[in-house]
């Protein structure tokens, strides 16, 4: 099994009707929306589609349900956010039974495994599933760094492939570069970090607000791509904006808040989390609002006909 690894990859919301059944028709309208602007990947079950409030059967329902929808045109993902190693080894063979492409892997949860706990959880995982993994590197929100040293030391699985690179610290994808070559290919992480992340040679993009902006997040990642910087950063500099809400820790609700605004899905959440009230919601709208009254008009080439870097 392979993946391209490069492009954008949204790290797509899990949609829920009003009675806290999942919400095919909402998930699957969004869906197409990205993959019409030509997505180069989808991941499931990350920490904006709620994972840390889905059963097992809700990840595995979605996973067979995607994959049936998107049908082969671009690489479907499945999350691992686990607190045993036990558990996420299951979820790794689960996923593979079923047609998962590859698995996005964050270290264990709840739990603040050190180096060699944490080498271990990611060993077990890799041994026990042929399918290519993301590593996501995340130490600001779950607080464990997978170092460069624990990098050299994950080099050996081959299907280790990737890292979602969201230290905050630009640098370090240089000295990923610089260490590794190519031998893991880097996706940025931080949405208001995404173009200096693209700038500094990143691979791809797992995105956020791509779920509301399928098009403007595509059209970043393609002009910087081919070079067409000032076009992007234009782009960049109207979306910096919304793409902040990214990075606070009611983003669900936040970026779910944006899909409704541009018609490609629903607030509802699981809870414990509740929709935004009062004067947070409406510092949210306005955000959200102003950027949408500003909506850049998308440069010819950069979404849609730039097939060749697509």
């Amino acid at each position: 099994m392979s993946i391209n690894w490069k492009g954008v990859f949204p790290a797509v919301t899990t949609k829920f009707k009003d009675n806290d059944e999942l919400d095919f028709d909402a998930f699957d309208k969004n869906i197409e929306a990205q993959l019409e602007a030509g997505v180069d990947g989808i991941i499931l079950g990350g920490s904006l589609g709620e994972a840390s409030v889905l059963s097992e059967q809700e990840k595995y329902d979605l996973l067979t349900h995607t994959l049936q929808l998107v049908a082969g045109r671009v690489p479907v993902l499945l999350n691992i956010a686990e607190s045993t190693t036990k558990n996420a080894v299951n979820c790794a063979k689960k996923a593979h039974e079923l047609g998962a492409s590859g698995l996005m892997l964050l270290p264990p949860m709840r739990y603040y495994a050190d180096v060699e706990e944490t080498l271990d959880y990611f060993e077990q995982v890799a041994q026990s599933t042929p399918l290519p993994i993301m590593i996501y590197n995340n130490p600001v929100d779950y607080k464990i760094e997978v170092t460069l040293d624990m990098f050299a030391h994950l080099a050996k699985y081959d299907n280790i492939q990737a890292v979602k690179e969201s230290t905050r610290d630009i640098s370090n994808i240089t000295r990923m570069f610089n260490r590794f070559g190519d031998r893991f290919k880097i996706f940025t992480g931080v949405d208001p970090l995404a173009m200096e992340s693209l700038v500094m040679g990143a691979d791809g993009w797992v995105a956020g607000l791509v779920d509301a902006f399928p098009k403007e997040t595509v059209a970043i990642y393609r002009l910087v791509k081919a070079k067409r910087y000032d076009e992007a950063l234009a782009i960049y500099r109207w979306f910096l904006p919304v793409l902040e809400l990214d990075i606070h820790p009611k983003l669900v609700q936040y970026i779910k808040l944006a899909e409704v605004a541009t018609g490609i899905g629903t607030e509802k959440t699981r809870a414990p989390r509740l929709a935004v009230k009062g004067a947070e919601r409406e510092k949210v709208l306005k955000i959200i609002n102003d950027a949408l009254a500003q909506r850049p008009e998308l440069p010819v080439g950069s979404w849609g006909i730039l097939e060749a870097i697509a």
